[in-house]
């Protein structure tokens, strides 16, 4: 029986280019996962898009000099192109500075204000003396109070994970001009965590065996150590306006409205299909409360308190909307032992990846290497090992020589097989065994095991070849050597579609070179089988091999980089 997958993925900021770090930890997970849904039969709408009402806009916009819708009218489109070459399959990749994001989360605001989740407070908000402005958390940095790290942001330190607030920091200083901030006190709206604690706990504490344990244990211990109330507004001029008379000169901070545009793509991707009610298949929940969607939320590790805590308190605050059913958060990637800095230009960009090597490669190493359940280091080394030994030698090399040696000898078709012996009927049957293990896999977010499992397959079709020898048998028993060939392309067709999450565009080129028409990714997530004299496609490399000479321009450049 189908079910319906709400897929939500971390909405980058739009003030600079996405690298591979974003990438393993959000981007390419949520995509293997939306791909094999839609192939299982499942329902799926996976939605986000360009946050542009971060601080990093404005702080972007600061530094160059112009407005943050400047910023955003360069930076969301890159976004937006480097996902669609790395193949990621939105449903819809939006804006949140668009009036339908600003209605929707103005309409959240509201409701929470009503059923008495939200109230008003005097706080202190820090205010740069030099710039003669109050200041958003971001713009705030100094130490942890919890952990030490020197380089805490207002909002969270990104070492220990804790959510801060600006004057929790130790030796605060200005983004602006670098002075210590005053806290000068200022009317703002609070989101009553405190009061949503109960609620939020026994959501926590019920049925998430299935959550990770790092995700699920730190989220516990969060909570139970007790959440302050949050002020969601800001003495700013950019953001969604208070929907409130006396408020104009306040808006709605980022990390209140960005969580919302999982609900307000949602709104608007159903707009667009012509269907605005469309939306509530997936958000709202049944009359028996329970609820319509499994909600997964694909985020890095810096963003689980928003993910697994502050949005589904948010929620339980609204009423009748789905919460979430996991929040699969990776860790981080390093690269070269280090870790990835924008600030410093230590970072592999995605359009720049993907200006050399092919979109398939990339994606196979971030997902082989991914740091699902702690932190994994991207090397160039290591990189080029991968492409070479596992998708060129192992997998690409199977299907080339198998397609071009039938191709030349079986009149460009597939053989028709004779008996099958009992070697035959293992391959066939482990073949028919891997769809099971690796659609389990990846219903469980396990997503290397499963491309370790899809990758196993190939492996154990090369030791089948090798053993069958057709370029022998067929001088003496073409029948023989043309069944062996059979087993070996019902692999392959297998493996075209067990591949299809995880590399799409080799998928569909190997659904061309076995004779097949249309997309791939439509095919289902299924053993089917290629039947003798069924006509093949004219067989090409499958991956390209990289060369000593690439590797060592990419560590040249990496050293001028440093």
């Amino acid at each position: 029986m189908s079910e319906r997958i709400l897929i939500g993925v971390a909405w980058p900021y739009a003030s600079g280019p996405r690298h591979i770090g974003h990438a393993a930890g959000a981007y390419l997970p949520s995509d293997v996962f939306a791909r094999y849904h839609r192939m299982a039969g499942n329902e799926v709408l996976m939605v986000s898009g360009s946050d542009e009402h971060g601080t990093p806009i404005t702080i972007e916009a600061d530094r160059r000099g112009v407005s943050p819708e400047e910023v955003i009218a360069l930076y969301h489109p890159m976004i937006k192109e480097s996902f669609e070459r790395l193949g990621i399959s939105f449903d819809l990749y939006t804006e949140t500075h668009t009036e339908n994001h600003a209605a929707v989360t103005q309409d959240m605001f509201l409701r929470l204000l009503e059923n008495g989740y939200l109230f008003r407070d005097t706080t202190t908000q820090p205010y740069d003396p030099e710039y003669k402005r109050f200041l958003p958390d971001r713009y705030v940095e100094g130490t942890c109070p919890n952990c030490g790290y020197p380089d805490a942001r207002g909002d969270q330190c990104d070492n220990c994970g804790h959510t801060l607030d600006p004057i929790d920091l130790l030796n605060p200083r200005s983004k602006l001009s670098g002075a210590t901030p005053e806290f000068r006190e200022t009317e703002h709206f609070f989101l009553d965590l405190p009061k949503l604690t109960p609620q939020l706990l026994g959501y926590l504490e019920q049925g998430k065996e299935h959550w990770r344990p790092n995700v699920l244990n730190f989220s516990l211990n969060l909570v139970r150590q007790g959440l302050p109330a949050r002020a969601i507004t800001r003495d700013i001029e950019w953001g969604v306006p208070v929907p409130l008379p006396g408020y104009e000169d306040k808006r709605i901070y980022v990390w209140f409205d960005a969580v919302i545009g999982y609900l307000s793509a949602s709104k608007e991707w159903a707009q667009r299909q012509g269907e605005p009610d469309a939306w509530e298949k997936w958000w709202k929940l049944n009359p028996d409360g329970s609820a319509p969607s499994r909600a997964y939320y694909f985020v890095g590790k810096d963003n689980i308190p928003f993910h697994a805590i502050i949005w589904p308190a948010m929620l339980l605050g609204y009423g009748g909307l789905t919460l979430p059913y996991d929040v699969p958060a990776n860790e981080y990637l390093t690269m070269e032992d280090r870790k990835i800095s924008t600030s410093r230009q230590f970072a592999v960009w995605l359009g720049d990846i993907l200006d050399r090597y092919d979109a398939d490669a990339v994606r196979y190493f971030m997902t082989i290497n991914a740091p699902e359940t702690r932190d994994t280091n991207f090397t160039w080394s290591e990189f080029y090992r991968r492409t070479n030994d596992e998708l060129v030698a192992t997998y690409g090399n199977l299907v080339h020589r198998v397609l071009t040696f039938t191709t030349r000898n079986y009149e460009g078709k597939v053989p028709q097989p004779g008996a099958l012996g009992e070697r035959d009927e293992r391959m066939l049957a482990d073949v028919r065994a891997v769809f099971d293990a690796v659609g389990e896999l990846v219903s469980q977010v396990r997503l290397k095991d499963a491309l370790r499992e899809v990758m196993r397959l190939a492996q154990a079709a090369n030791v089948y070849l090798d053993e069958a020898e057709p370029w022998k048998r067929i001088k003496q028993d073409r029948e023989a050597a043309g069944t062996s060939l059979w087993v070996v392309l019902q692999v392959l067709a297998a493996l075209r579609v067990l591949t299809q999450p995880f590399m799409p565009f080799s998928a569909q080129r190997l659904h061309q070179y076995l004779g097949g028409e249309g997309d791939a990714s439509t095919l289902p997530w299924e053993y089917r089988e290629l039947p003798g004299g069924a006509p093949l496609g004219q067989p090409q490399p499958l991956f390209r091999k990289l060369d000593e000479e690439g590797l060592a321009r990419e560590m040249q450049a990496l050293a001028v980089g440093d």
